[in-house]
């Protein structure tokens, strides 16, 4: 790969991914509306690691925006597209349906059509752990998921669907990875994690959801970023899980290791838990590890530390959880 294209590169897991193209030599061209779904100023900070390098050329521009796409293209000869680009967050989704249907899904179908007719073959595609609500773990990629539970999970699964009658169509390699609840340093400040080192060392309530007990397969960004890479590699058309692949982890148990390396207790407030929410996730990841020698490098508590770490090296900045 000579030049990519990065969709949605000033967010989190996009933003490593080419942090870590650049390093590889990769020409990256990012996109990004810098919407304010949560706090610009991390999508700013985000930016400000990558923006420097000569490879590094970046655009506001948003994948619902057709004229915009086309002038890109014709500017650019991009070798693959990862459309990391998405409305992210499941509740949010309840509020607001039509801006996931036309990010995650009509700015998908205007990607296909771009690389349709300059003739880009390889698209990697950002899909979701949500789309398994309800199925048997641990979660396989040939699992039926006809159910989802949330409008931001069904604008992902309509993507997922495009993408594979273009791929039948026209020939298309694209690699679907699945994602699974991924976090580090930087993350979005609407996830648990970002939210519990903030709530905890700031003294404040700690909102929970339920009582704790529910688990999900957490994944480290650093890791996350390597398997979205690896899954450049021609598949024809796959769906792939990216993952722990660890037994789950509780929030009870999540919580418990924040205090422990902030030296601070929660207060915890609990609030009942939400209905599109999931109760556990876990991934089976053998695939990613049969097609695109992946596997996770980086442990829960590693992971964990790192985060608090960021957090405490910029928590002067008080990113706004929204």
């Amino acid at each position: 790969m000579k030049k990519v294209l990065v969709t949605g590169v000033a967010g989190f897991i996009a933003n490593k991914t080419a942090e870590f193209l650049l390093n590889d030599g990769v020409e990256v061209v990012g996109i990004d509306n810098m919407n304010d779904y949560y706090d610009v100023r991390l999508k700013e900070h985000r930016l400000e690691g990558i923006i420097s390098n000569p490879k590094f050329i970046f655009k506001k521009i948003d994948i619902e925006n057709k004229k915009d796409l086309a002038e890109l293209f014709n500017s650019h000869k991009f070798d693959a597209v990862l459309n990391l680009a998405a409305r992210a967050g499941v509740r949010y989704s309840m509020e607001n349906p039509d801006v996931y249907m036309s990010t995650n899904a009509q700015g998908t179908l205007n990607l296909l059509n771009e690389m349709k007719k300059h003739e880009i073959k390889k698209m990697v595609l950002a899909s979701t752990s949500s789309l398994y609500a309800g199925q048997p773990m641990p979660f396989n990629e040939d699992l039926p998921v006809n159910t989802p539970i949330s409008p931001y999970a069904a604008t992902k699964k309509a993507a997922e669907v495009m993408a594979y009658t273009y791929h039948f169509l026209y020939g298309m390699d694209v690699s679907v990875v699945r994602y699974f609840t991924v976090y580090g340093p930087a993350g979005r400040p609407d996830m648990s994690i970002f939210r519990f080192i903030k709530w905890i060392d700031e003294g404040k309530p700690l909102e929970l959801l339920g009582d704790g007990a529910q688990s999900r397969d957490f994944s480290y960004v650093d890791d996350i970023a390597r398997g979205t890479i690896a899954a450049l590699k021609p598949v024809g058309y796959e769906i792939i899980n990216l993952g722990g692949g660890n037994n789950p982890i509780s929030l009870n148990a999540v919580i418990d290791m924040i205090e422990k390396m902030l030296g601070k207790k929660a207060v915890i407030e609990n609030k009942e838990f939400h209905i599109a929410d999931i109760k556990e996730t876990w991934a089976n990841i053998s695939k990613a590890e049969r097609l695109l020698g992946w596997k996770p490098q980086v442990s829960f508590e590693e992971g964990i530390r790192k985060s608090v770490e960021w957090h405490k090296t910029n928590m002067h900045l008080n990113f706004k959880l929204n």
